[in-house]
């Protein structure tokens, strides 16, 4: 595994800076800002925001999309979540819907502060749970030029309706009741609950397909990082079911939307329903034989060549 945990070895045709910078919520955030050979600070660059898989950390996915859309004339910010990895936040490992979409906005207050990048030409890239952060953030911060999302999975519904909307109202309230009582627990233990582990360790046959499919990412040196333990506070999920991320997407009014989607994946209902509910211009890329977490890594699937002409075309059109 390379070097402090990046699960992607740099290339010698980009420069990574350590960066740190503050929300709106006073939440110190520590990123990484990638440059491509030849970077000219007197310069004035596209820049671009990638978010990480719900659970994920800048050192992973995000890192690697930015070392290749670097190469390619970009400047890019990747972040770790405030609450999770080496950003502040205490406890650790809280999630909420307004902080993840606020890691995007801040991430745009930051970049369009540097002097060498064009603030008319800043785009985001959301991974999993980061598309609908992604886009959410785009719906009310039309300083996001153009969004594209990658297996994208839509957080907030998944807590309101369960996986493929196969909650129950009996089964939520069931669920609320229990989160209740969890708050109780909470505040009178010295650290919160927090929920299973959503990557498995130690997987086998009898688990379930989903559960191998992260497992095989997070829980094995392909994508091992100690801060991806893929676990939050147990009382974030009700959050998450109060606020849905994408009831405004007509907000967004002609910046273009990409969804990169595998054609196998589990999640590839979040991004057809968001095609149905976007405005133009939008755009469904279907990766053949891909599944859900093979675009988080696999360089051989990951259509770097779209993403490329996406945004070029958003910031030239």
């Amino acid at each position: 595994m390379p070097k402090d945990n990046y699960i992607f070895s740099l290339s010698e045709a980009v420069t990574r800076t350590p960066v740190s910078y503050r929300t709106r919520y006073g939440i110190g955030i520590a990123a990484d800002l990638y440059t491509p050979a030849g970077f000219d600070a007197e310069g004035f660059w596209p820049a671009l925001i990638i978010g990480a898989p719900y659970g994920g950390v800048k050192e992973q996915g995000p890192g690697l999309y930015a070392n290749e859309l670097a190469q390619k004339g970009f400047v890019v910010l990747t972040f770790d979540p405030a609450y999770n990895g080496y950003s502040e936040g205490t406890p650790h490992h809280l999630s909420s819907p307004d902080q993840m979409v606020e890691d995007f906005m801040a991430g745009v207050d930051f970049l369009g502060t540097r002097p060498f990048v064009d603030r008319a030409r800043i785009g985001a890239i959301g991974i999993c749970g980061s598309g609908g952060f992604a886009l959410s953030a785009a719906q009310v911060d039309r300083r996001i030029r153009a969004v594209a999302t990658v297996s994208m999975y839509d957080i907030s519904r998944m807590h309101r309706m369960g996986f493929g909307d196969s909650m129950t109202d009996a089964d939520r309230a069931g669920f609320l009741d229990f989160l209740a009582e969890q708050r109780y627990a909470d505040f009178e233990a010295a650290n919160p609950a927090l929920t299973d582990r959503g990557a498995p360790i130690g997987f086998d046959a009898d688990t379930p397909a989903v559960g191998i499919e992260f497992g095989e990412f997070y829980s094995t040196p392909r994508g091992y990082h100690p801060n991806a333990i893929t676990q939050f506070t147990l009382t974030s999920a009700a959050a998450w079911m109060n606020f849905p991320l994408l009831e405004n997407l007509s907000w967004l009014d002609g910046r273009p939307i990409l969804l990169v989607i595998g054609e196998t994946a589990h999640s590839r209902y979040f991004s057809e329903d968001v095609l149905a509910a976007a405005s133009e211009p939008k755009e469904l890329h279907v990766v053949p034989g891909a599944g859900h977490v093979d675009l988080y890594d696999k360089r051989d699937l990951i259509p770097f060549a779209r993403l490329e002409s996406f945004f070029n075309d958003a910031f030239t059109g």
